[in-house]
């Protein structure tokens, strides 16, 4: 008599959260291990520049300008520039991977996937944020061969380099979503986010400006994180902290909005 087949043992599904998790994490897991490998490109490069600014601007010409905000003009520019490699590398981390993903069309994989949107962006968001992160430690680093630094205030440094990370990751992400060319990667940071960093308070105050010109720096969104950052490393700050920290998290609602409803409706991805 024939023994009756044995039922093939079959896998039980993950729930629903925890397979989210999963997903996330090797997405972030990911883009950690495209920036470490690749080290030379993205770590190395932001170093240099920061040393050579720290080198020529707090040095050079600070000895020569004085005291600012009551502070050396080194410790006064030191946030400001710690802030602006955190900005361009998160920016730089996300719109180079997610184009590259569409580029060589393994994007599609994960539309095609059953992960929700949410894991999808903050997946890649994850990734810039780290980036930011790790560059701004190093900066600050090498801030600290030049300077002496202090930290009154860590909690809101942590929060502003988190939320000012995350806030152009998701540009970042919009605008690998509308690139169609790698030029279009280079256009936002050569034209847009460059003279928004340097008009942005990065080396001097603000009221050092003329009427009009103070008035035109309140509409720069990078303005206010410089301040908030200032403020957790000098305690000066030449907006309101609270001002500063609602429209930093603005934008960050407002840019993961747009970022979900791009990848919902497919716009630049399935053409």
């Amino acid at each position: 008599m024939k023994a009756d087949a044995l039922p093939l043992p079959t896998a039980t599904p993950l729930p629903p959260l925890r397979a989210n998790l999963t997903a996330l994490a090797t997405i972030a897991r990911r883009e950690v291990t495209r920036i470490l490998r690749i080290w030379a490109q993205t770590l190395v490069p932001p170093a240099i520049t920061m040393t050579l600014y720290f080198m020529i601007f707090g040095r050079l010409i600070g000895s020569r300008i004085g005291a600012m905000g009551g502070y050396s003009y080194m410790q006064f520019i030191v946030p400001g520039l710690v802030m602006m490699a955190v900005i361009q590398n998160a920016y730089g981390n996300i719109s180079s991977s997610f184009f590259g993903a569409k580029f060589g069309r393994h994007v599609e994989e994960l539309l095609v996937s059953p992960m929700p949107n949410w894991v999808i962006l903050a997946g890649y968001v994850a990734g810039g944020v780290l980036r930011g992160l790790m560059v701004g430690a190093i900066v600050l680093a090498i801030a600290w061969g030049f300077t002496p630094l202090h930290l009154p205030h860590p909690l809101v440094m942590v929060a502003t380099i988190v939320l000012g990370a995350t806030i152009f990751s998701l540009a970042g992400f919009v605008n690998a979503v509308y690139a169609k060319k790698f030029d279009d990667i280079a256009i936002v940071p050569t034209f847009i986010l460059t003279p928004l960093t340097y008009l942005g308070g990065v080396f001097y105050s603000v009221k050092l400006l003329p009427g009009w010109a103070e008035g035109a720096t309140h509409l720069n969104p990078i303005f206010y994180m410089v301040n908030a950052f200032r403020y957790s490393m000098l305690g000066i700050s030449d907006v309101p902290l609270w001002l500063a920290f609602a429209l930093m998290l603005g934008f960050t609602v407002a840019l993961a909005l747009l970022g979900l409803w791009l990848l919902e409706r497919g716009v630049g991805l399935r053409s």
